[in-house]
Protein backbone atom coordinates (compact mmCIF):
# COMPACT_ATOMS: atom_id res chain seq x y z
CA UNK A 1 0.00 0.00 0.00
CA UNK A 2 1.15 3.50 -0.82
CA UNK A 3 1.54 5.66 2.05
CA UNK A 4 0.54 9.55 1.76
CA UNK A 5 4.25 10.10 1.44
CA UNK A 6 5.05 7.78 -1.47
CA UNK A 7 3.89 8.10 -5.30
CA UNK A 8 5.69 11.27 -5.89
CA UNK A 9 8.63 12.39 -8.27
CA UNK A 10 11.67 13.40 -6.56
CA UNK A 11 14.73 15.75 -7.77
CA UNK A 12 17.77 16.47 -5.83
CA UNK A 13 20.62 19.32 -7.38
CA UNK A 14 23.94 18.74 -5.46
CA UNK A 15 26.09 21.28 -5.79
CA UNK A 16 29.80 20.95 -4.74
CA UNK A 17 31.67 21.81 -1.98
CA UNK A 18 29.55 24.36 -0.32
CA UNK A 19 29.86 25.20 3.07
CA UNK A 20 26.36 25.72 4.74
CA UNK A 21 27.07 28.59 6.58
CA UNK A 22 27.85 30.36 3.64
CA UNK A 23 24.52 31.52 2.89
CA UNK A 24 21.63 33.52 4.30
CA UNK A 25 19.73 30.74 5.69
CA UNK A 26 22.29 30.58 7.86
CA UNK A 27 22.43 34.11 8.63
CA UNK A 28 25.78 35.03 6.81
CA UNK A 29 25.72 39.07 6.96
CA UNK A 30 25.87 39.72 3.38
CA UNK A 31 25.89 36.50 0.99
CA UNK A 32 23.09 36.21 -1.35
CA UNK A 33 21.33 33.17 -1.42
CA UNK A 34 17.90 34.50 -2.08
CA UNK A 35 16.43 31.48 -3.76
CA UNK A 36 17.71 28.52 -0.79
CA UNK A 37 15.41 31.45 1.30
CA UNK A 38 12.74 30.65 -1.02
CA UNK A 39 13.22 26.80 -0.72
CA UNK A 40 13.36 27.09 2.77
CA UNK A 41 9.95 29.13 2.96
CA UNK A 42 8.70 26.05 0.50
CA UNK A 43 10.13 22.97 3.04
CA UNK A 44 12.12 21.71 5.36
CA UNK A 45 15.61 22.74 6.60
CA UNK A 46 17.98 20.22 8.09
CA UNK A 47 19.73 22.39 10.00
CA UNK A 48 22.63 18.94 11.26
CA UNK A 49 22.73 17.16 8.49
CA UNK A 50 25.96 15.53 7.65
CA UNK A 51 27.61 13.91 4.73
CA UNK A 52 28.94 10.12 4.82
CA UNK A 53 32.64 11.94 4.08
CA UNK A 54 34.19 14.87 3.68
CA UNK A 55 35.61 13.99 0.12
CA UNK A 56 33.94 13.78 -3.22
CA UNK A 57 34.04 10.52 -4.31
CA UNK A 58 33.66 8.70 -1.03
CA UNK A 59 31.01 10.92 -0.43
CA UNK A 60 28.99 10.49 -3.57
CA UNK A 61 30.11 6.86 -3.90
CA UNK A 62 28.08 5.94 -0.14
CA UNK A 63 25.36 8.12 -1.66
CA UNK A 64 25.38 5.72 -4.88
CA UNK A 65 25.27 2.81 -3.42
CA UNK A 66 23.21 3.25 -0.14
CA UNK A 67 26.42 1.90 1.97
CA UNK A 68 28.67 3.73 4.41
CA UNK A 69 32.44 4.04 3.14
CA UNK A 70 34.04 2.01 5.15
CA UNK A 71 31.67 -0.77 4.26
CA UNK A 72 31.99 -0.21 -0.30
CA UNK A 73 36.34 0.83 0.72
CA UNK A 74 35.98 4.30 -1.36
CA UNK A 75 37.90 5.83 1.02
CA UNK A 76 39.82 8.16 -0.98
CA UNK A 77 39.60 10.10 -4.67
CA UNK A 78 41.74 7.56 -6.43
CA UNK A 79 39.67 5.04 -8.62
CA UNK A 80 42.58 2.34 -9.33
CA UNK A 81 39.97 0.05 -7.89
CA UNK A 82 36.32 -0.02 -8.57
CA UNK A 83 33.47 -1.35 -6.65
CA UNK A 84 30.77 -4.23 -8.05
CA UNK A 85 27.60 -3.12 -5.96
CA UNK A 86 24.80 -2.07 -7.26
CA UNK A 87 23.94 1.97 -7.45
CA UNK A 88 20.54 3.46 -6.21
CA UNK A 89 19.43 4.55 -10.18
CA UNK A 90 19.89 0.79 -10.80
CA UNK A 91 17.41 -0.67 -8.15
CA UNK A 92 15.49 1.60 -9.12
CA UNK A 93 15.44 1.10 -12.64
CA UNK A 94 14.61 -2.82 -11.40
CA UNK A 95 11.50 -2.04 -10.22
CA UNK A 96 10.01 -0.18 -13.26
CA UNK A 97 10.84 3.45 -11.70
CA UNK A 98 12.55 5.64 -14.27
CA UNK A 99 16.18 7.09 -12.59
CA UNK A 100 17.71 10.07 -14.60
CA UNK A 101 21.64 11.20 -13.61
CA UNK A 102 22.83 14.41 -15.29
CA UNK A 103 26.24 16.02 -14.36
CA UNK A 104 29.32 15.22 -12.24
CA UNK A 105 29.44 11.43 -11.08
CA UNK A 106 32.77 10.81 -9.37
CA UNK A 107 31.48 7.39 -8.39
CA UNK A 108 32.86 3.95 -7.31
CA UNK A 109 32.85 2.63 -10.74
CA UNK A 110 32.68 3.80 -14.57
CA UNK A 111 29.46 5.38 -15.33
CA UNK A 112 28.42 3.30 -17.68
CA UNK A 113 28.05 0.36 -15.30
CA UNK A 114 25.73 2.39 -12.64
CA UNK A 115 22.62 1.20 -14.48
CA UNK A 116 20.65 4.37 -14.45
CA UNK A 117 17.89 4.41 -16.11
CA UNK A 118 19.12 7.43 -18.00
CA UNK A 119 22.79 8.78 -17.45
CA UNK A 120 23.70 11.89 -18.40
CA UNK A 121 26.87 12.40 -16.38
CA UNK A 122 30.54 11.75 -16.65
CA UNK A 123 33.38 11.96 -14.45
CA UNK A 124 35.30 8.63 -13.09
CA UNK A 125 38.63 8.91 -11.67
CA UNK A 126 41.25 6.27 -13.33
CA UNK A 127 43.28 6.20 -11.34
CA UNK A 128 42.96 10.03 -10.01
CA UNK A 129 44.32 11.10 -7.00
CA UNK A 130 47.85 9.82 -6.32
CA UNK A 131 48.58 11.67 -3.45
CA UNK A 132 46.70 9.81 -0.56
CA UNK A 133 49.33 8.11 1.39
CA UNK A 134 48.87 8.10 4.90
CA UNK A 135 51.98 6.78 6.72
CA UNK A 136 53.77 8.87 5.67
CA UNK A 137 51.41 11.28 4.75
CA UNK A 138 51.80 12.69 1.20
CA UNK A 139 52.52 15.95 1.29
CA UNK A 140 50.65 17.51 -2.14
CA UNK A 141 52.06 19.78 -4.40
CA UNK A 142 51.44 23.16 -4.07
CA UNK A 143 50.88 23.52 -7.99
CA UNK A 144 46.88 23.09 -9.07
CA UNK A 145 46.37 21.43 -12.45
CA UNK A 146 45.76 24.80 -14.37
CA UNK A 147 49.89 25.12 -13.35
CA UNK A 148 49.04 28.01 -11.40
CA UNK A 149 49.70 27.57 -7.34
CA UNK A 150 46.25 26.60 -5.41
CA UNK A 151 46.19 29.97 -3.70
CA UNK A 152 46.21 32.17 -6.57
CA UNK A 153 43.21 30.00 -7.73
CA UNK A 154 40.38 32.94 -7.73
CA UNK A 155 38.77 36.28 -9.38
CA UNK A 156 36.89 37.38 -12.01
CA UNK A 157 36.81 35.44 -15.49
CA UNK A 158 34.91 35.44 -18.55
CA UNK A 159 32.97 33.22 -18.84
CA UNK A 160 34.20 31.28 -16.17
CA UNK A 161 34.85 27.72 -17.16
CA UNK A 162 33.32 25.91 -14.48
CA UNK A 163 29.99 28.15 -14.87
CA UNK A 164 29.86 26.92 -18.53
CA UNK A 165 29.45 23.51 -17.55
CA UNK A 166 27.31 24.15 -14.65
CA UNK A 167 24.88 25.75 -16.90
CA UNK A 168 24.82 22.75 -19.64
CA UNK A 169 24.23 20.89 -16.88
CA UNK A 170 20.99 22.18 -15.26
CA UNK A 171 19.82 23.42 -18.95
CA UNK A 172 19.94 19.69 -19.92
CA UNK A 173 18.21 18.76 -16.86
CA UNK A 174 15.14 21.77 -17.37
CA UNK A 175 14.82 20.31 -20.71
CA UNK A 176 14.08 16.86 -19.71
CA UNK A 177 11.77 18.19 -17.21
CA UNK A 178 10.09 20.13 -20.02
CA UNK A 179 9.65 17.07 -22.49
CA UNK A 180 9.71 14.47 -20.68
CA UNK A 181 9.22 14.72 -17.27
CA UNK A 182 5.82 16.43 -17.15
CA UNK A 183 4.58 13.29 -19.30
CA UNK A 184 5.68 10.44 -17.35
CA UNK A 185 2.11 8.69 -15.69
CA UNK A 186 4.54 6.91 -12.94
CA UNK A 187 7.02 8.28 -10.34
CA UNK A 188 10.36 8.72 -11.22
CA UNK A 189 13.59 10.00 -9.36
CA UNK A 190 15.97 12.87 -10.73
CA UNK A 191 19.77 13.53 -9.64
CA UNK A 192 21.56 16.82 -11.18
CA UNK A 193 25.54 17.46 -9.63
CA UNK A 194 26.89 20.78 -10.46
CA UNK A 195 30.28 21.77 -9.84
CA UNK A 196 29.86 25.21 -8.14
CA UNK A 197 31.26 26.38 -5.53
CA UNK A 198 34.29 23.70 -5.54
CA UNK A 199 37.70 25.71 -5.93
CA UNK A 200 39.27 27.07 -7.87
CA UNK A 201 36.66 30.07 -6.92
CA UNK A 202 36.39 32.07 -10.31
CA UNK A 203 33.65 34.01 -11.34
CA UNK A 204 32.13 36.29 -13.21
CA UNK A 205 32.94 40.04 -13.30
CA UNK A 206 29.09 40.50 -12.25
CA UNK A 207 29.51 38.11 -9.33
CA UNK A 208 33.58 39.43 -8.56
CA UNK A 209 31.80 42.75 -8.42
CA UNK A 210 28.80 41.86 -6.57
CA UNK A 211 31.15 41.11 -3.16
CA UNK A 212 33.49 44.44 -3.62
CA UNK A 213 34.43 44.72 -0.46
CA UNK A 214 34.34 41.92 0.89
CA UNK A 215 37.31 39.83 0.65
CA UNK A 216 37.61 38.78 4.58
CA UNK A 217 39.43 37.21 6.79
CA UNK A 218 38.40 33.98 8.86
CA UNK A 219 36.98 34.33 12.04
CA UNK A 220 38.92 31.67 13.85
CA UNK A 221 42.10 31.24 12.72
CA UNK A 222 45.68 28.98 12.77
CA UNK A 223 46.08 29.96 16.19
CA UNK A 224 43.61 28.26 17.86
CA UNK A 225 43.12 24.97 20.18
CA UNK A 226 40.94 23.51 17.62
CA UNK A 227 43.99 24.58 14.43
CA UNK A 228 46.01 22.86 16.75
CA UNK A 229 44.92 19.20 16.80
CA UNK A 230 47.36 16.75 15.29
CA UNK A 231 44.50 16.15 12.21
CA UNK A 232 44.51 19.74 11.56
CA UNK A 233 48.28 20.10 11.77
CA UNK A 234 48.44 17.12 9.17
CA UNK A 235 45.76 18.41 6.49
CA UNK A 236 47.86 22.01 7.34
CA UNK A 237 51.26 20.01 6.14
CA UNK A 238 49.34 18.06 3.57
CA UNK A 239 47.85 20.70 1.36
CA UNK A 240 50.89 23.55 2.95
CA UNK A 241 47.89 26.13 3.31
CA UNK A 242 50.17 27.92 6.39
CA UNK A 243 52.06 29.15 2.83
CA UNK A 244 48.87 30.94 1.66
CA UNK A 245 49.32 34.57 1.37
CA UNK A 246 46.83 37.06 3.12
CA UNK A 247 45.93 38.78 -0.29
CA UNK A 248 45.02 34.77 -1.33
CA UNK A 249 43.15 34.20 1.60
CA UNK A 250 40.66 37.40 0.77
CA UNK A 251 40.45 36.30 -2.97
CA UNK A 252 39.45 32.95 -2.40
CA UNK A 253 36.58 34.32 -0.30
CA UNK A 254 35.56 36.99 -1.88
CA UNK A 255 35.43 33.97 -5.02
CA UNK A 256 33.84 31.48 -3.30
CA UNK A 257 31.06 34.25 -2.40
CA UNK A 258 30.41 34.62 -5.58
CA UNK A 259 30.35 31.01 -6.47
CA UNK A 260 27.71 30.31 -3.78
CA UNK A 261 25.17 33.08 -5.35
CA UNK A 262 25.51 31.52 -8.88
CA UNK A 263 24.98 27.84 -7.23
CA UNK A 264 21.84 29.56 -5.57
CA UNK A 265 20.75 31.14 -8.57
CA UNK A 266 20.60 27.61 -9.84
CA UNK A 267 18.21 26.66 -7.04
CA UNK A 268 16.19 29.60 -8.57
CA UNK A 269 16.40 28.06 -12.37
CA UNK A 270 15.35 24.51 -11.34
CA UNK A 271 12.67 25.62 -8.72
CA UNK A 272 11.05 28.08 -11.84
CA UNK A 273 10.81 25.03 -14.28
CA UNK A 274 9.06 23.22 -11.53
CA UNK A 275 6.66 25.50 -11.34
CA UNK A 276 6.11 26.51 -14.66
CA UNK A 277 5.73 22.49 -16.27
CA UNK A 278 3.40 22.02 -12.94
CA UNK A 279 5.76 19.24 -11.29
CA UNK A 280 6.11 21.27 -8.21
CA UNK A 281 2.52 19.38 -7.15
CA UNK A 282 3.79 15.98 -7.05
CA UNK A 283 7.09 16.61 -7.19
CA UNK A 284 9.76 16.70 -3.79
CA UNK A 285 12.63 18.95 -4.53
CA UNK A 286 15.83 18.91 -2.75
CA UNK A 287 19.00 20.92 -2.34
CA UNK A 288 22.25 19.64 -0.75
CA UNK A 289 26.07 19.30 -1.38
CA UNK A 290 28.85 16.62 -1.58
CA UNK A 291 30.77 18.32 1.66
CA UNK A 292 31.39 21.42 2.74
CA UNK A 293 34.33 23.60 2.76
CA UNK A 294 37.04 24.85 5.36
CA UNK A 295 37.69 28.29 3.55
CA UNK A 296 40.11 28.88 5.49
CA UNK A 297 38.64 28.23 9.23
CA UNK A 298 41.26 27.12 11.38
CA UNK A 299 43.76 27.52 9.01
CA UNK A 300 42.30 24.81 6.26
CA UNK A 301 40.91 25.06 3.20
CA UNK A 302 38.68 22.84 1.41
CA UNK A 303 37.34 19.55 2.78
CA UNK A 304 38.95 16.49 4.42
CA UNK A 305 38.35 17.68 7.85
CA UNK A 306 35.88 16.24 10.53
CA UNK A 307 34.84 19.91 12.03
CA UNK A 308 31.60 21.30 11.06
CA UNK A 309 32.26 23.57 7.93
CA UNK A 310 33.61 20.62 6.30
CA UNK A 311 32.13 17.15 6.83
CA UNK A 312 27.95 19.00 7.20
CA UNK A 313 26.48 20.58 4.21
CA UNK A 314 23.18 22.09 3.36
CA UNK A 315 19.87 20.29 2.87
CA UNK A 316 16.38 21.57 2.06
CA UNK A 317 13.57 19.56 1.26
CA UNK A 318 10.56 20.81 -0.19
CA UNK A 319 7.53 18.52 -1.54
CA UNK A 320 4.87 16.22 -0.55
CA UNK A 321 5.68 14.37 2.94
CA UNK A 322 8.05 17.92 3.85
CA UNK A 323 6.33 20.70 6.03
CA UNK A 324 6.74 24.09 5.08
CA UNK A 325 9.03 27.04 6.70
CA UNK A 326 10.21 23.69 8.93
CA UNK A 327 13.55 24.13 10.76
CA UNK A 328 14.44 20.21 11.80
CA UNK A 329 17.42 19.86 14.51
CA UNK A 330 17.53 16.44 14.49
CA UNK A 331 20.91 14.82 13.12
CA UNK A 332 20.54 13.11 9.93
CA UNK A 333 23.05 11.74 7.47
CA UNK A 334 22.90 12.01 3.50
CA UNK A 335 21.91 8.33 3.15
CA UNK A 336 18.60 9.36 4.82
CA UNK A 337 18.09 11.53 1.67
CA UNK A 338 19.15 8.41 -0.27
CA UNK A 339 16.57 6.69 1.51
CA UNK A 340 13.99 9.55 0.90
CA UNK A 341 13.88 8.53 -2.77
CA UNK A 342 12.74 5.36 -2.20
CA UNK A 343 9.88 6.65 0.34
CA UNK A 344 9.29 9.13 -2.18
CA UNK A 345 8.22 6.78 -5.39
CA UNK A 346 7.30 4.12 -3.50
CA UNK A 347 10.34 1.62 -4.21
CA UNK A 348 11.59 -1.31 -2.40
CA UNK A 349 15.08 -0.28 -0.40
CA UNK A 350 17.44 -3.28 -0.04
CA UNK A 351 17.59 -4.37 3.93
CA UNK A 352 21.35 -4.18 3.98
CA UNK A 353 21.20 -0.17 2.62
CA UNK A 354 21.48 2.71 5.44
CA UNK A 355 19.44 5.79 6.03
CA UNK A 356 15.93 6.67 7.60
CA UNK A 357 13.71 8.14 5.16
CA UNK A 358 13.40 11.93 6.26
CA UNK A 359 9.75 11.64 5.44
CA UNK A 360 9.39 9.23 8.61
CA UNK A 361 11.52 11.21 10.85
CA UNK A 362 10.66 14.04 13.75
CA UNK A 363 11.88 17.34 13.25
CA UNK A 364 13.65 17.48 16.96
CA UNK A 365 14.56 13.24 17.53
CA UNK A 366 17.66 13.77 20.12
CA UNK A 367 18.25 10.52 19.34
CA UNK A 368 18.99 10.04 16.20
CA UNK A 369 21.99 9.66 15.24
CA UNK A 370 24.18 11.21 12.17
CA UNK A 371 27.63 9.19 10.93
CA UNK A 372 30.68 10.61 8.85
CA UNK A 373 34.27 9.29 8.36
CA UNK A 374 37.33 10.08 6.67
CA UNK A 375 39.86 7.76 5.44
CA UNK A 376 41.74 9.80 3.07
CA UNK A 377 44.39 11.81 2.02
CA UNK A 378 46.34 14.35 4.54
CA UNK A 379 45.57 12.50 7.83
CA UNK A 380 48.13 9.86 9.78
CA UNK A 381 44.88 7.91 10.31
CA UNK A 382 40.86 7.15 10.29
CA UNK A 383 38.73 9.48 12.14
CA UNK A 384 34.83 8.98 12.81
CA UNK A 385 31.77 11.82 13.63
CA UNK A 386 29.10 10.80 15.52
CA UNK A 387 26.42 13.76 15.76
CA UNK A 388 23.16 12.85 18.31
CA UNK A 389 21.34 15.72 19.62
CA UNK A 390 23.78 19.08 20.53
CA UNK A 391 26.46 17.01 20.84
CA UNK A 392 29.43 15.88 17.95
CA UNK A 393 31.86 12.96 18.65
CA UNK A 394 35.05 13.06 16.70
CA UNK A 395 36.78 9.35 17.35
CA UNK A 396 40.78 10.64 15.83
CA UNK A 397 42.12 6.51 15.71
CA UNK A 398 45.93 8.02 15.99
CA UNK A 399 45.03 11.61 17.87
CA UNK A 400 43.08 12.80 21.13
CA UNK A 401 39.59 12.37 20.49
CA UNK A 402 37.26 15.15 20.79
CA UNK A 403 33.36 15.94 21.97
CA UNK A 404 31.82 19.35 21.17
CA UNK A 405 28.33 20.90 22.54
CA UNK A 406 27.09 22.50 18.98
CA UNK A 407 24.48 24.51 20.45
CA UNK A 408 26.53 26.18 22.68
CA UNK A 409 30.22 26.31 20.36
CA UNK A 410 28.96 26.25 17.05
CA UNK A 411 32.55 26.71 16.17
CA UNK A 412 33.95 24.27 17.94
CA UNK A 413 36.44 25.87 20.17
CA UNK A 414 36.34 24.00 22.92
CA UNK A 415 36.97 20.36 22.90
CA UNK A 416 34.83 18.51 26.21
CA UNK A 417 35.77 14.99 25.92
CA UNK A 418 37.79 15.37 28.99
CA UNK A 419 34.76 17.54 31.09
CA UNK A 420 31.70 15.15 29.98
CA UNK A 421 33.05 11.87 30.27
CA UNK A 422 29.51 9.81 30.25
CA UNK A 423 28.30 11.99 26.70
CA UNK A 424 31.31 10.97 25.35
CA UNK A 425 31.05 7.10 26.76
CA UNK A 426 27.56 6.87 25.11
CA UNK A 427 28.94 8.31 21.89
CA UNK A 428 31.59 5.85 21.64
CA UNK A 429 28.61 2.95 22.09
CA UNK A 430 26.91 4.69 19.34
CA UNK A 431 30.26 4.46 16.73
CA UNK A 432 30.24 1.07 17.86
CA UNK A 433 26.88 0.38 16.69
CA UNK A 434 27.96 1.24 13.01
CA UNK A 435 31.51 0.11 13.12
CA UNK A 436 34.85 -1.11 14.91
CA UNK A 437 36.74 2.07 14.18
CA UNK A 438 39.98 0.28 15.13
CA UNK A 439 39.14 -2.14 12.57
CA UNK A 440 38.43 0.23 9.69
CA UNK A 441 41.46 2.06 10.26
CA UNK A 442 43.37 -0.95 9.78
CA UNK A 443 41.42 -2.05 6.82
CA UNK A 444 41.87 1.15 5.29
CA UNK A 445 45.59 1.49 5.73
CA UNK A 446 46.01 -1.65 3.78
CA UNK A 447 43.53 -0.69 1.34
CA UNK A 448 45.52 2.64 0.76
CA UNK A 449 48.85 0.46 0.37
CA UNK A 450 47.52 -1.65 -2.42
CA UNK A 451 46.23 0.98 -4.08
CA UNK A 452 50.03 2.73 -3.68
CA UNK A 453 51.44 -0.46 -4.90
CA UNK A 454 48.77 -0.80 -7.73
CA UNK A 455 49.63 2.92 -9.10
CA UNK A 456 53.57 1.81 -9.27
CA UNK A 457 52.76 -0.77 -10.81
CA UNK A 458 50.81 0.79 -13.62
CA UNK A 459 52.00 2.51 -16.56
CA UNK A 460 51.01 6.46 -15.53
CA UNK A 461 51.30 9.97 -17.00
CA UNK A 462 51.77 12.25 -13.97
CA UNK A 463 49.83 15.13 -14.56
CA UNK A 464 50.13 18.62 -12.31
CA UNK A 465 48.08 19.08 -9.18
CA UNK A 466 48.71 14.75 -8.09
CA UNK A 467 47.06 13.48 -10.64
CA UNK A 468 47.78 10.96 -12.82
CA UNK A 469 45.83 9.26 -15.82
CA UNK A 470 47.33 5.83 -17.74
CA UNK A 471 49.38 6.43 -20.92
CA UNK A 472 48.04 6.54 -24.62
CA UNK A 473 49.51 3.48 -25.41
CA UNK A 474 49.68 1.31 -22.21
Amino acid sequence: MISDTQGYNIVILRSDEHNPRISSLEGHPFVQTPNMERLAEMGTVYESHYCPSPLCMPSRSSFIAGRWVHDIQTYNNCGIFSVDTPSYGQVLDKQGVHSVFFGKVDGYCPVEKMGFSEMHGKGFRSPGDINFGRKPITVRPIISKTGKERQDGWGPEEPPKRSRGDNRTVEAAVQWLQTTGKTMDQPWSMEINISNPHFPQYVSEELWDLYEGHDDLPEHGGDVESAQHPYALDLREHFQTDKFREESVRGLRRGYYGCVTFMDRKIGQMLDVLESTGLIENTIFAYTSDHGEMLGKFGMWWKCSLYDDSVRAPLIVAGPGFGRGVISKTAVSQLDLQASIFDAVGANRPDSWVGTPLQTLAIDDTDHVAFSEFHGHGVRGSGYVIRKGKWKYIHNCEAPHQLFDIERDRDELHNQFENEPAVAADMEIELRKICDPEKENVRADAFTERQLKAIDDADLEYLPGGHAAYRADS
